[in-house]
């Protein structure tokens, strides 16, 4: 059965381990549904948050490979763990005129979002939420047919 799977990876921080990380996902065809990196409170170690979907004979050799290589110092597997995941993402909508200001004010105050700028006929807003959270704001968008620019940062996961 497929199904997002989650993965916490420490790494070395070292130049070119990324690549070679993200690398292996290309050269054997598997798809990431996210990837985010950050050093940690050791500035040698870095820490790879890594979602995708697989089913469990596909990701039992994921996690093998990864194990497998000299830069992975630990893989954590987060999927049937009690873990926080959350995802920052930017919501740009432009060409907004009065009648559409209520709707989007609306969507600030069901899904917490901050407005972090405005102008003459946009407002930026920002979200802190899952990746779930987060499809669900672009769904909402997408119903008030106004031009939005989305950028996401991928997911952290803590646990």
């Amino acid at each position: 059965m497929r199904r997002k799977r989650w993965l916490s990876l420490f790494v070395e921080n070292d130049i070119g381990v990324l690549a070679e990380i993200s690398g292996m996902f290309a050269g054997k065809a598997y798809n990431l549904d996210s990837l985010t990196v950050g050093v940690t409170e050791d500035k040698t170690v870095s820490r790879m948050t890594i979602c995708l979907t697989s089913d469990d004979a596909l990701f039992e050799q994921i996690k093998k490979q990864l194990n497998r290589n000299v830069n992975v110092i630990k893989v954590l597997d987060l999927t049937d763990q009690s873990f926080i995941e959350k995802e920052l993402a930017y919501y740009k909508i432009s060409n907004i005129g009065a009648d559409i200001t209520d709707k989007i004010l609306r969507v600030v105050k069901d899904f917490n979002l901050t407005i972090v700028d405005t102008g003459p006929d946009f407002v930026l807003l920002q979200s802190v939420n899952s990746q779930e959270g987060n499809d669900n704001i672009v769904s909402k968008l997408q119903l008030l047919k106004c031009k939005t620019e989305i950028v996401r940062g991928g997911s952290v996961a803590a646990y």
